[in-house]
C-alpha cells in the first residue's frame, strides 16, 4: 500500500500561472513485469506569492492542509538556487566535483591561466532580470 508523501523534492520549471510555481518531481517507478525502475515525472503547482522561486531552483514541496484552488495544492521552500552548486554536507561551493577552495589553491601553486574563470568577479545570478530576461514578468 502506497503512503501519501507530504514533503517532496523537485525542480522549478517555466510556467505562466500567477502567484504559483510549477515544480517537476522525479520519482522512480517499479515495473512489475521487468522488475526494473524507470523515471516517472509528476508536475505540481505550489503557492509562491513572493515569487522567490526561479526556473531551475531545487525546492522542497510541502502539501497544503487545504487546497487553495484546483491546481495549487502545495507550498514551496527554496533548498538550492540555480547556479552555484553548494555541497549539502560541508556548505562549500563546488565546481565540477571539486571544492572551489581546492581549485583556488591549485591555481596559486601552479599559476593562474589567462583563460581561467574567476568566480570572485562573476556577477550574481539574476543580474539580467528586467534588462534582457523578461521571464519573471507576466
Amino acid at each position: 500500500m502506497a503512503s501519501r508523501n507530504l514533503i517532496l523534492l523537485g525542480q522549478v520549471v517555466p510556467n505562466i500561472k500567477r502567484n504559483a510555481c510549477k515544480v517537476r518531481i522525479r520519482r522512480m517507478d517499479l515495473d512489475q513485469n521487468l522488475l526494473m525502475y524507470f523515471k516517472k515525472e509528476e508536475f505540481v503547482f505550489a503557492h509562491d506569492p513572493e515569487k522567490k522561486c526561479k526556473v531551475g531552483d531545487i525546492v522542497l514541496v510541502k502539501e497544503l492542509p487545504q487546497k487553495l484552488s484546483t491546481l495549487i495544492t502545495h507550498s514551496v521552500d527554496v533548498v538550492y538556487p540555480f547556479g552555484d552548486v553548494t555541497c549539502p554536507v560541508t556548505g562549500k561551493k563546488v565546481v565540477v566535483g571539486k571544492y572551489r577552495d581546492h581549485v583556488e589553491e591549485a591555481t596559486q601553486l601552479y599559476g593562474k591561466s589567462e583563460k581561467a574563470f574567476d568566480y570572485t568577479k562573476a556577477p550574481p545570478r539574476g543580474r539580467q532580470e528586467g534588462i534582457q530576461d523578461f521571464s519573471h514578468q507576466e
